[in-house]
């Protein structure tokens, strides 16, 4: 399975992925509206980490063993089964947290606007997470994993 894997060295802390996965959720795909218009506004997928004195982008790590998916009171959250990528279906998510907690790694977010959850879906979509595709430093790649990711 494909995921994004940061290089920590090349991550200075801009922010530009947590700008472009907002705009690649908005519903305009309009900057200035995705940044200050919409409402509910598009919230970021990823989260940049900004410790001294290295920066890095978080989000979710697609795990094999997804404890999110298992703690899911509705099944909002599912596992595609062609590419393994867990999505949240909002429609079904009823705002409990669960996942939040289960997560390992602390990269779902609450989205209060909609009383749902929401996190990284290497944007499904569109094929190529926007965050690589805009990270001018390449600090983020977009891979075929070598070996599974472990909640362990």
């Amino acid at each position: 399975m494909k995921r994004v894997y940061i290089k920590e060295e090349a991550c200075m802390g801009c922010g530009l992925c947590e700008v472009y996965c907002r705009l690649e959720h908005a519903a305009s795909k309009d900057i200035i509206k995705a940044l200050k218009r919409e409402t509910p506004g598009a919230v970021p997928r990823v989260q940049v980490q900004r410790k001294a004195p290295l920066s890095f982008a978080l989000q979710c790590r697609h795990c094999d063993e997804p404890y999110c998916v298992y703690s899911c009171l509705t099944g909002a959250l599912q596992r595609e089964p062609e590419s393994g990528i867990v999505l949240v279906d909002t429609d079904k998510c009823m705002g409990c947290w669960t996942c939040v907690l289960s997560c390992p790694f602390g990269v779902i977010r609450q989205d209060a606007e909609r009383g749902t959850i929401t996190k990284c879906d290497l944007c499904y979509s569109s094929g190529i997470p926007a965050c690589v595709v805009h990270c001018p430093n390449e600090a983020l790649v977009y891979t075929e994993c070598e070996s599974p990711v472990s909640t362990e």
